[in-house]
């Protein structure tokens, strides 16, 4: 049971974790640039981090969220677990909408 509450602490806090490394590598690692161990000035050379990177990385994200949505939409079970998608059939109702009174007649 320890082993399992462990488990799900940290599945919870992984993330977070994550978010706060991503804003620090962006608050610091990005604030100065590259070192230069030669003394000459490499400002000319130097590709600004806002326009190139945030744009390279903001198709990035929508190519892998529009991947990841046409995959759940199109064959959701490739996901794995068959129970994460249930055709609907309208002439049934699911148990856990089932109202009490149902069951007595």
């Amino acid at each position: 049971n320890a082993t399992l509450t462990r488990f799900f602490a940290f599945h919870f806090l992984l993330p977070f974790a994550i978010a706060g490394a991503s804003i620090l590598h962006l608050l610091f690692l990005h604030q100065t640039g590259s070192n230069n161990p030669t003394g000459l000035n490499s400002n000319p050379d130097k590709v600004q981090f806002h326009p190139y990177f945030s744009y390279k990385d903001l198709l990035g994200f929508l190519i892998m969220l529009t991947a990841l949505a046409m995959l759940a939409m199109f064959s959701p079970n490739l996901l794995g677990d068959p129970e994460n998608f249930t055709p609907a059939n309208p002439l049934i109702t699911p148990p856990h909408i089932k109202p009490e009174w149902y069951f007595l007649f």
